[in-house]
C-alpha cells in the first residue's frame, strides 16, 4: 500500500533527526486552514472504523513513540474523538510489571495486539526495549541490534496474519519541550502529569536521539513503516496523522459482509 506522504521512512535510509524540521506545517499556513482536513478526517474514520469492524478482516495497530511532552495522549485525544470506542483498543506501555518481566520482551506486545476487526493503539511501545534500556546501558549495542531483528520478524508475522502496522515517531525540539514542560509546571491542573523522570531524562536527550535514529532506519519496513512526524505544532502532528490513517483504511478495500437472511423477505409484524 503506497501513501501520499512526505514523513515515512525509507527502509535501512540513514536518519538524521537533527536535519529533519520538527515545526514544518506542509501545505498549510496555520491552524486555521487544517480544521476542515481534521474534521474530514475524523468524520471518515469513524465510518471507515465500523467497516473495519464489520468486516473483520484485518486489524490495523498504531505505534505511537516520542520524547516526553511529544504528544501521544494529545494525538490520541484529538484523532480518535468521534471513534466509536468499542472499536478501539489503547494500550500504555510503561515499565514492566515483574510478570512482564519473566517473559520474553515482546511478551506484553503480542498481548496487546488488536484482534481482526479492531483498531490497536500503542501508547509507547515494544521499542522502548530498545530505546530506555538501551540509553541507560542495560543492553548492549549488539544486543539492542538483535531485539531490533526480533522485533521485525515479529511485526512482519502480525502483518501476514492481517494486521497493518503503522508507526509514528512525534519530532519535536529540544527547546518545544522545554516549552510544554513549562506550561505543566504554571498550570495546577497539569502537574499531575509531571515526574521526576522527565526531567532527568533530559539529561540523555543526545543519547535518545542516537538510539532513535538507528531504532528508525533498521526497523522501517514496508510491512511496517516508521514515519517521523514533525510535532512542534500539535494541530499540524493531528492532521497529518489522520490523514494517513484515513489513506490506509480506504486503502485496505474493505467490504461490509453480506446479510445473513434475505431482506427482501423480511417482515415486520
Amino acid at each position: 500500500m503506497k501513501l501520499k506522504t512526505s514523513h515515512s521512512v525509507q527502509p535501512d535510509s540513514k536518519i538524521r533527526l537533527a536535519h529533519i524540521p520538527t515545526d514544518k506545517t506542509g501545505r498549510y499556513k496555520s491552524k486555521q486552514e487544517s480544521i476542515e482536513d481534521l474534521e474530514r478526517h475524523r468524520e471518515r474514520l469513524d465510518a471507515l472504523q465500523e467497516l473495519l469492524s464489520a468486516s473483520a478482516q484485518k486489524s490495523l495497530l498504531l505505534v505511537l513513540q516520542g520524547m516526553d511532552t511529544g504528544g501521544k495522549d494529545g494525538t490520541i485525544r484529538h484523532i480518535f474523538s468521534g471513534v466509536n470506542p468499542q472499536g478501539c483498543q489503547v494500550t500504555p506501555f510503561k515499565v514492566p510489571t515483574p510478570l512482564e518481566l519473566r517473559h520474553d520482551f515482546l511478551w506484553r506486545a503480542h498481548r496487546a495486539a488488536p484482534a481482526k476487526g479492531m483498531i490497536g493503539i500503542f501508547n509507547r511501545s515494544h521499542y522502548e526495549d530498545v530505546l530506555v534500556v538501551r540509553v541507560h546501558k542495560r543492553i548492549s549495542d549488539k544486543e539492542a541490534h538483535q531485539r531490533m531483528r526480533e522485533i521485525v520478524g515479529w511485526e512482519q508475522m502480525l502483518a501476514d496474519n492481517g494486521t497493518v502496522i503503522l508507526k509514528f515517531f512525534l519530532h519535536i525540539s529540544y527547546e518545544e519541550q522545554t516549552r510544554r514542560l513549562a506550561a505543566r509546571l504554571k498550570d495546577p491542573n497539569k502537574q499531575w502529569k509531571i515526574s521526576d523522570s522527565d526531567f532527568t531524562e533530559r539529561k540523555f536527550w543526545p543519547d535518545y536521539q542516537l538510539a532513535y535514529q538507528d531504532m528508525l532506519s533498521r526497523t522501517s519496513r514496508q510491512h511496517a513503516p516508521w514515519f517521523i512526524i514533525p510535532s512542534d505544532n500539535k494541530w499540524y502532528r493531528n492532521v497529518v496523522i489522520s490523514e494517513i490513517l484515513v489513506q490506509t483504511l480506504e486503502g485496505m478495500k474493505l467490504k461490509y459482509p453480506k446479510p445473513t437472511f434475505n431482506p427482501a423477505k423480511a417482515k415486520l409484524d
